[in-house]
């Protein structure tokens, strides 16, 4: 029930983008990112399952699919089988990570029938008559700025002939240096598209309409380090029989990347921890940065990041405390430990930056430690 009389009734989209898939995850152990290099290999699988259950007929796939041009051959194939799954017609318009070029898995994979890739630098358009519809893509270039003065969408605008038409393209709007792949807002006005797909920005936008196109980045669909923070995945759409989009946002990631902050001051920097952990956080991976002050024993990361770590798939600590001050009030006292301290603050008050600052706390706690018999680790 797509359609009746050539006029478009209602038909479900997936917008997608950025999937970097064979990335290095360089900061995670080998075994770990290993691990994240097989689990991003199913994504594909996912997404299929995904399309197949909630009757989505078209996917949109905007570029960097691939982390390289050289991506390894079963994850290729493996996509390629993924999207076969899918009861929906495909189009994906590769980016600058995965362009097409020789070797490439764009030309040496065999892509399923459902599945168009947009290999050339210019639009070129797909008929979709019996969904009254038109998409157009292109393959992102990378040039240098003065061969590129024009975007890809220069001269274009699609024929008012009562279709609908889409646009996927891998970009940015108005970029500062115009290497990859500039769109110029005016030139989308111009162009007469009801939707144009982007990909490339790594972090989701809002939904931003110039002319009468809607225009929008899903972000990537995996976040792969602690600047790509929070919710992944992709817009799911929906177009109607005039054309008119509406989108919603699909979180999708199977594993989010946050930074939390833990103040410890006045607190065992474990009681504080455990106290602002979320519930759900052994499927993620998380920088804790610990602030405030704290006694004599310091944060004690290393015991710290022992008692936390099994509750997350990976947990990095960060200290960033500083000494309570009564403690340099101690060195007044006539003793060992108020001529340690009398010392090191003397090397504390000379010193030129906050990193020396920093070091003379952790020389104070090493050295008090030492005098109280402490468990340095």
């Amino acid at each position: 029930g797509k359609f009746s009389a050539g006029v478009v009734v209602m038909l479900t989209f997936l917008h997608a983008a950025d999937f970097h898939l064979d990335s290095a995850f360089g900061a995670l152990t080998a075994r770990q990112a290993a691990g994240r290099r097989r689990e991003s290999r199913e994504l594909g699988f996912r997404l299929a399952n995904y399309v197949n259950q909630n009757g989505v007929d078209l996917v949109l796939l905007a570029g960097d699919l691939f982390d390289s041009g050289s991506a390894f051959r079963e994850t290729g194939e493996q996509l390629a089988e993924a999207l076969g799954q899918m009861n929906a017609r495909v189009f994906i318009a590769p980016g600058n990570h995965d362009w097409a070029g020789p070797g490439s898995p764009w030309m040496t994979v065999r892509w399923p029938e459902n599945v168009h890739v947009f290999r050339e630098g210019r639009l070129t358009a797909v008929d979709l008559p019996e969904w009254n519809l038109t998409v157009y893509g292109g393959e992102h270039e990378i040039l240098t700025a003065s061969e590129r003065a024009e975007s890809i969408l220069t001269g274009f605008a699609s024929t008012e002939d009562g279709r609908v038409h889409i646009g996927l393209l891998h970009g940015e709007i108005d970029p500062p240096q115009a290497r990859y792949g500039p769109v110029r807002r005016e030139e989308i006005a111009a162009s007469g598209l009801h939707y144009l797909a982007l990909g490339h920005i790594h972090r989701r936008t809002e939904p931003l309409r110039f002319g009468k196109t809607l225009c929008a980045w899903p972000g990537c669909i995996e976040g792969r380090g602690f600047d790509e923070l929070g919710e992944k995945g992709f817009y799911r759409g929906t177009i109607g029989g005039s054309g008119q989009i509406s989108l919603e946002f699909v979180p999708f990631a199977q594993r989010r990347y946050e930074i939390l902050e833990v103040d410890v001051t006045g607190r065992s920097p474990r009681a504080a921890g455990e106290a602002a952990l979320p519930e759900d956080t052994v499927r993620h991976l998380y920088r804790i940065l610990l602030t405030g002050e704290t006694g004599e024993g310091g944060a004690d990361v290393r015991g710290l990041q022992e008692a936390l770590a099994d509750r997350f798939y990976a947990l990095e600590l960060r200290d960033r405390t500083r000494m309570a001050e009564d403690i340099w009030a101690r060195a007044e006292e006539d003793s060992l430990r108020g001529l340690f301290l009398r010392q090191l603050r003397q090397r504390r008050q000379e010193a030129e930056g906050e990193a020396e600052r920093e070091t003379v706390d952790e020389a104070a706690r090493f050295g008090l430690a030492a005098l109280d018999h402490r468990d340095l680790g």
